[in-house]
This record gives structure tokens, sequence and C-alpha cells, in this order.
């Protein structure tokens, strides 16, 4: 039995790319350290002060309620109630986001998709696949190019402080991650079924529900579960724009040096996050998808 064998030229690329790889990191990680440790504005020395962990210290205590002189806000109820509610703010304005997100992928992730286009899939080679795909892909890039805190901003002009300014800016960001994963999940699937099923007559839904969703819908579902991860972690930082939730509250306790309450926004936080990943978590061995 003939096996065959990988071309020299090939193997001596591919030796060569990986060198000049491990070359390139590692004059970066010599270049990087060389600045910390000898530049003079990098901030090293402000680490290594007293003077600095003395100020952290002090944060800290800060945070605890010590020396305060009142009661800390994490041991009144009523502080626990009220930021329970923007906890459930924060995962109201994540779980929207995920819905804008998710909705306008389902429309667009096909043409988005290469092999929609030229044919590769089973299809007849359209032009207007071919323009809908750089249509679709240039908006993927545009929406993920501009972070969320950006979207925001420019969101809050025309809409009212809320939650769900905060949706739409997250919802916006996470459509071109999302909408560039799926599309790619789509040019990696196996041709096979969905020719099969042409050279059978299938129309095009045919091909779309019994040749194409079904191998991409666990993949879809798992790139949207981790997203909705990552999507939780970052209410906080639309929040600080009047989008609502625990980061408008946090960035107002942060200005009226409220400390004890910013320990509690961060406890709940902190619950927040883990909830959601557990959730996800389970989710995904629910569905078999790990």
């Amino acid at each position: 039995m003939n096996l065959p064998v990988p071309a020299a030229g090939n193997s001596r690329v591919r030796s060569s790319f990986t060198r000049i790889y491990v070359y390139g990191l590692v004059l970066l990680f010599i270049l990087s350290w060389g600045y910390v440790l000898f530049g003079g504005d990098s901030g090293l020395a402000s680490l290594t002060s007293g003077k600095t962990w003395s100020n952290a210290g002090g944060f800290l205590r800060e945070l605890a309620g010590i020396g305060s002189g009142a009661t800390p806000a994490y041991l009144q109820m009523d502080q626990w109630v009220e930021k329970g509610k923007l906890a459930y703010h924060t995962l109201a304005m994540s779980v929207l986001a995920m819905i804008f997100a998710v909705a306008g992928v389902a429309l667009t992730f096909l043409p988005a998709a290469r092999n929609m286009g030229n044919g590769e899939l089973g299809g007849t080679p359209s032009r207007l696949w071919t323009v809908l795909y750089y249509l679709v892909r240039g908006t993927f890039i545009l929406t993920r190019a501009i972070p969320e805190l950006v979207w925001a901003l420019i969101i809050i002009f025309f809409l009212s402080p809320g939650i769900l300014p905060g949706a739409l800016a997250l919802g916006l960001h996470n459509y071109g991650v999302l909408g560039k994963l799926s599309a790619e999940v789509v040019e990696n699937l196996d041709p096979r079924p969905t020719r099969a099923l042409r050279a059978a007559g299938s129309s095009n839904f045919q091909m779309l529900f019994y040749g194409i969703i079904p191998q991409a819908l666990p993949q879809f579902l798992t790139y949207m579960l981790y997203r909705w991860e990552v999507v939780i972690r970052t209410t906080v930082v639309v929040g600080f724009v009047s989008a609502g939730g625990l980061g408008r509250e946090f960035r107002l306790s942060l200005s009226f040096f409220h400390y004890s309450e910013v320990a509690l926004i961060i406890f709940w936080y902190l619950l927040l996050v883990v909830a959601v990943d557990l959730l996800s978590a389970w989710l995904r061995r629910l569905a078999r998808f790990d």
C-alpha cells in the first residue's frame, strides 16, 4: 500500500515559518520586558512604591466599610434587594442583547458563507449571492470592529437611558462576532449531504432544512452560549454610559465615594457571572455539545 508522501518543499516552508514565528515572539518578549524594566515612563516604579500599596490597602478597607463610621451596604437588607433588582436588569440586558444578535445572524449568516454562492454546497453559482456575500461580510466586520462601549455612546444620544440602549449596543457588536463564526461554520460543512439532496431533486429550502441546519445547529448554539457568557461580563462596561443595570450604579457609587456599595455591586456582579457560566455549561452538557 502506497501512502502519499508530503512534498519536501512544503515541509521546509512550514519549518521556516515556524522558526520565524518563534523568533518573532522571543524578540517581542525581550523588547516588552526591556521597556517595562528600563523605560522611563513604564510605571514600574509606581507599582513597587510603598505609597501605591498603602493607597491600595486604604481602598480595600473602604470597600469593606472599615473605619467609615456607617453601616456597610452589604449589612443592609434593603441594599441587597435594591442591587438585586439591578442585577436582574443586567441579566435582562444580556438576554435581550443575545436575542437581537441571534435574530440578526439567523437572517444573514447564509449569504455570508462563500460556499453558498459559488455552488460548493450543491447549489447554482449566482452573482447575487456573491454581492450579498461581500455586503453581509462587510456588515459583520463593521459591527464587530466598533466596541460595545462606542456603540452605547452612539445609541444613548437618541434613546433614553436604560437597558434597551445597552442591549442594542451589545447586540450590534455580537451580531458581527456571531455572524462571522456562523458563516465560517457553514463554510466548513461537509458538502456531500447537500450535494446528494440536490442530486435527488431537493429544493433550496429542503437543502437548507435537511442538509445545512442539522450539521451547523450544534456549533451555532455552542457559539451563542459562549457569547452569552462574554456579554454578561460586558454589561457593566456599557452601564458606565448610563445604559442601565449594575454598571450605571457602579459608576454612580464610585463618583459619590460610596465604596461599600461598590463592594456589594461587585459581589452581585460575580454572582451573576458565575450563575450564567454554570447555566451555559449545563445547557451545553444537556444538549451534548461539549
